[in-house]
């Protein structure tokens, strides 16, 4: 494996995505699931997508300061944010040298996977049994969306509609102990994808194999929910294991 990348301050701007980066946030969030948004989860999901679209590479070092001025906002929401970031593998701190950007190794992914799928695809059956009309109408929009992603070949969009679409799965699924298993596995292997896919994947494959599970969980599918979900496991496997090659 590569060395990490050598320690380096991230730069302060006015907006995290850069102009016109606020209203793009706002869009971002406007996708979101309905309610109130707390600057904590405001924090997190900015720096959750700088960190897995990799604008703050593995090696970057960062501090709850630099990031509350790039974020406008708050020490204590950062600091809460960059815990559960470090909760999900995507941020590390090392003492007396600060707050570090994770690495990305293939073996972790593997690892990963193994896991997801197992957890995943209980999830897709919990949902897909316990989704109410709304939910069920939300999925589908997602399939939909998902779709559209694939046409446009959209990464942002794609990434973004992952996770609305695994935010909704852990609503649904009303397991919190899976939820909490899933939760530390999708941000890793966002993050994975959005670095390989370019080389190694097929954006269009994986947003209809989302949108096929999707669907099966918004038609009242169990059995077929859990089938996409295999189906999307055995891609994103092999994707994964496609990088390995020259």
């Amino acid at each position: 494996m590569n060395s990490p990348a050598p320690f380096k301050r991230i730069a302060t701007c006015r907006s995290p995505f850069g102009d016109p980066g606020l209203a793009e946030e706002r869009q971002f969030l406007a996708h979101e699931e309905a309610g109130d948004v707390t600057l904590t989860d405001r924090a997190y999901r900015i720096l959750e997508e700088l960190i897995t679209t990799l604008e703050l590479p593995p090696g970057t070092t960062l501090t709850e300061q630099a990031l509350g001025r790039r974020l406008e906002i708050g020490r204590t929401p950062i600091r809460e944010a960059v815990q559960r970031l470090v909760r999900d593998g995507l941020l590390l701190v090392i003492p007396r040298r600060g707050i570090l950007v994770s690495d990305i190794k293939i073996e972790t992914q593997l690892q990963l996977l193994e896991t997801r799928r197992v957890v995943e695809g209980l999830i897709a059956r919990l949902a897909a049994s316990r989704a109410n009309a709304e939910e069920r109408r939300a999925f589908t929009e997602i399939a939909t969306r998902m779709r559209e992603a694939a046409a446009a070949n959209d990464d942002r969009g794609f990434m973004r509609l992952d996770r609305r679409f695994n935010q909704l799965l852990a609503d649904t699924a009303r397991n919190e102990f899976a939820v909490r298993s899933m939760g530390l596995l999708t941000p890793l292997c966002r993050r994975f994808w959005f670095k390989y896919y370019k080389n190694a994947g097929d954006l269009p494959l994986a947003a209809h194999l989302h949108a096929d599970m999707a669907e099966a969980i918004a038609q009242n599918d169990p059995k077929r929910a859990m089938a996409a979900t295999g189906r999307l496991l055995d891609y994103i496997e092999a994707f994964t294991r496609h990088t390995l090659d020259p």
